[in-house]
């Protein structure tokens, strides 16, 4: 199956952030294309995608797939990589911005690889709370292997994330063994229990505001202003859903900006007015220059 993709995408660029980290199991990622599990309509389909800057090419190599399945893994992959969102107006605003205009030039076609899985992306921000990136991937490893579906294919593995039926029945006594901290499995436990109580469902924030969505998710213990902002940024792809506290975003301004110490948060405020409407992409590539 071909997807064509916009003009400003590259798909070297994107491939890369998933190459992030060894321990990921969610993907195996090569030098020259991605393989993903997905679970469609109760059916595991493992997908291999390769591509270049004009299409994708999307290679099922567990089953032999229906229309249906094929509609639904055309979906995913437009979603998981964002190519709906026609980014020509941010090029052209950040083209004449002192502090993104080299980046966009060196940076070209990279998008927001997102989470469609609005549960999986809220566990990930979770995880990554007060710890360091490689850390928190160890972290999702074991949650994942632990309790994750597992789909064995010419003897590798491939994982789907928990689901929050499974992850809503776990105890302190499931997941501090894992290095989660009380914390964390509080935290993971609870959103679990919320979606499985449909307190809050991906359904329930599509098309609402960001505001209103921010409400919704803040409402469920361990959610605060960076987790709801990064989940809404990842997974519904508000274009001004970014967020601002985020130590990554003053570290990258104050790098291009050759400051002595990192920005106050009043400076990071003024910065981002001028990226009104595209402040995700915006800070998607401030983290890139890190």
């Amino acid at each position: 199956m071909t997807i064509p993709t916009p003009k400003e995408f590259d798909f070297e660029l994107n491939i890369q952030f998933l190459r992030r980290s060894p321990r990921e199991l969610l993907h195996k990622v090569d030098a020259a294309s991605a393989t993903k599990l997905l679970a469609i309509d109760g059916t595991q389909v493992l997908i291999r995608l390769t591509g270049n800057n004009r299409k994708i090419e999307v290679e099922f190599l567990n089953l032999k797939p229906t229309s249906a399945v094929k509609e639904q893994v055309k979906g995913y992959v437009i979603e998981w990589f964002d190519l709906e969102n026609d980014l020509k107006e941010f090029y052209l605003m950040a083209s004449k911005d002192d502090l993104l205009k080299e980046l966009v030039k060196k940076f070209y076609g990279y998008r927001i690889i997102g989470q469609p899985d609005l549960f999986e992306s809220l566990i990930w921000a979770v995880l990554g709370q007060q710890i360091n990136l490689s850390f928190a991937y160890t972290l999702k490893q074991r949650f994942v292997e632990k309790f994750g579906t597992k789909y064995e294919w010419k003897g590798d593995n491939y994982y789907i994330f928990p689901s929050y039926e499974i992850v809503s029945k776990l105890t302190d006594d499931d997941l501090l063994p894992l290095q989660f901290s009380r914390q964390k499995s509080k935290y993971t436990v609870g959103i679990a229990s919320a979606f499985a109580d449909g307190v809050v469902s991906k359904e329930k924030l599509k098309n609402i505001s960001l505001t209103d969505a921010k409400n919704e998710l803040m409402k469920i213990k361990g959610i605060g202003n960076w987790t709801a902002n990064y989940a809404l940024m990842k997974t519904f792809r508000y274009p001004d859903a970014f967020p601002l506290e985020d130590a990554g975003v003053h570290n990258a301004i104050k790098n291009l900006m050759n400051m002595k110490a990192k920005p106050r948060l009043d400076k990071v405020k003024r910065i981002f007015k001028k990226y009104k409407g595209w402040e995700a992409y915006a800070t998607l590539y401030l983290w890139k220059s890190l």
